[in-house]
């Protein structure tokens, strides 16, 4: 909080204030509770997204189709936290921008749960556009609670924050993709859309306890930019209507018109960012060098997501088709495969945040491309290990559940190995003119991973395959040995940052 509020200003539940949530300030409950609400009805759609897709019941559409629209689904939400941080920044504020984004998240359910195809598309464009707004500015406004990075308690505020972000992603498959697959496939939808209502008016009645600064526009758009900014929107916007109505009304329309042109910008837009840093004359030598060794650690996630994400996808349709879902004779939704990363999160991050400490005060702790090392190789080991369902599948036969549950289980720990340690890093080696913008720019990697998969669908290739399988872990593989190959040299580069 400003050092400039008074004992008398301060808003009840801030530092300084007698209510607190476990020792931190009463804004943090209201703030945890929002993005529970909110990963839960992001992450019970997701669970259903790809099932839907090729439901009989539902759109009925191949797996690579679906593979393609839930990647882009995915690089469209990360892609689109880039202008959602421009616009609290110049526009709203973060805590109006998350109240907009809760409401634009919730009418994008609500809008899937409508039983038509082209409704259905047009929630997941809002759903996107609602998370991109919020997943850019609610983090900020936890850091808001703070004085500053020297407070104690701040690291530990953002773990429980955490911990709320993965209680809505474990319980959202569980009950959104229960009733989803085995009741109905819209009432799943509408169940997502009550879950961010709920969070939505816990955040609005929960606002006053925010800190001051969460209402603030650090650069707010003069009248003049504001003008500009809409011209050129609506300018866009009129090419586009225009662009699809020709090609709609000519007859030549599929669906490939609207996922190529997003795969191909998840694609250049990542590429474009980077490089206009990386040529900014601003930049002096030393954050230049960083730069450099960022490229390393911004690829390597690259090809880490392009993976990871395909267990809500691939080994989840994999799953479908060919997976025993059951346990000891007790059978469950596929869905529920989604609620084992979240959990094994939950279970395991406390002990890799001892393991890095433990090993720090020995003097033994991994250096950061190491971990990112050990993060890549551990992806492509989950897709080395996802060889011997498919194997089973080829001979005539269903994979038991655990062979996937422990794909799920692998990539937990490359992702506790290599994502916080990304998060941790980009703020680290962000040059001073960046410094609020490159958390947007590590989201692009997850943006770009997500592409690529998508890409691959769009252009026909059965990722459910073992030839594509091997190549892609190999890719991992060889990724990651690079990475460790190089780890002085890029070291070297990273200067002071460790």
């Amino acid at each position: 909080m400003a050092s400039s509020l008074t004992k008398d200003s301060v808003r009840p539940g801030t530092p300084g204030s007698e209510k607190t949530f476990f020792g931190h300030p009463r804004g943090l409950a209201t703030l945890f509770m929002t993005e529970m609400w909110e990963r839960f009805s992001y992450y019970g759609m997701r669970a259903l997204l790809p099932l839907y897709l090729v439901a009989p019941g539902g759109l009925h559409l191949s797996a690579a189709t679906a593979t393609a629209i839930y990647s882009v689904y995915l690089s469209l939400v990360y892609l689109l936290a880039l202008p959602g941080g421009w616009f609290a920044d110049r526009v709203l504020g973060p805590r109006k921008t998350v109240a907009v984004a809760g409401a634009v998240i919730m009418l994008g359910h609500l809008t899937l749960a409508l039983p038509w195809a082209g409704s259905f598309f047009a929630g997941l464009g809002l759903v996107a556009i609602g998370s991109g707004l919020l997943k850019a500015n609610i983090s900020t406004m936890v850091g808001h609670l703070y004085k500053g990075t020297d407070d104690p308690r701040r690291d530990g505020g953002f773990t429980i924050f955490y911990i709320g972000i993965n209680l809505g992603a474990f319980a959202a498959p569980l009950v959104i993709g229960t009733v989803g697959e085995n009741v109905n496939w819209h009432i799943g939808f509408a169940l997502a859309a009550l879950g961010m209502a709920l969070g939505l008016a816990q955040f609005l009645l929960g606002s006053r306890h925010l800190d001051a600064r969460s209402d603030v526009v650090p650069t707010l758009l003069s009248a003049r930019e504001k003008s500009a900014v809409l011209r050129k929107s609506a300018l866009w916007a009129a090419v586009a209507v225009v662009f699809y109505a020709i090609v709609g009304f000519s007859g030549v329309y599929t669906l490939n018109w609207l996922l190529v042109p997003i795969t191909v910008a998840g694609l250049l837009i990542p590429i474009l960012v980077i490089a206009r840093i990386k040529r900014d004359k601003d930049l002096d030598r030393t954050e230049q060098s960083k730069m450099t060794a960022y490229i390393w650690f911004f690829v390597a996630a690259a090809v880490f997501w392009m993976i990871y994400d395909q267990g809500g996808s691939t080994v989840s349709l994999f799953a479908e088709e060919s997976a025993r879902n059951s346990v000891f004779g007790w059978g469950f939704p596929v869905s529920w495969y989604q609620s084992v990363n979240p959990v094994m999160i939950m279970a395991f991050a406390p002990v890799f945040a001892w393991l890095w400490v433990a090993l720090a005060r020995r003097g033994k702790e991994p250096s950061t491309a190491v971990k990112f090392a050990m993060g890549l190789l551990l992806i492509g080991a989950s897709f080395f290990l996802f060889l011997a369902p498919l194997a089973i599948a080829d001979g005539g036969h269903k994979a038991a559940a655990l062979w996937l549950v422990a794909i799920y289980f692998v990539q937990t720990v490359g992702e506790l190995t290599l994502s916080p340690v990304g998060l941790s890093v980009t703020t680290k080696m962000a040059p001073v003119k960046y410094a609020s913008q490159m958390m947007g720019v590590w989201f692009l990697a997850v943006t770009a991973g997500d592409a690529t998969t998508g890409l691959l669908s769009i252009a026909g290739v059965d990722l459910n395959r073992t030839g594509i399988v091997t190549l892609e872990a190999a890719l991992a593989a060889v990724a990651g040995t690079a990475v460790w190959m190089y780890r002085k040299k890029v070291k070297e580069l990273m200067g002071d940052v460790r």
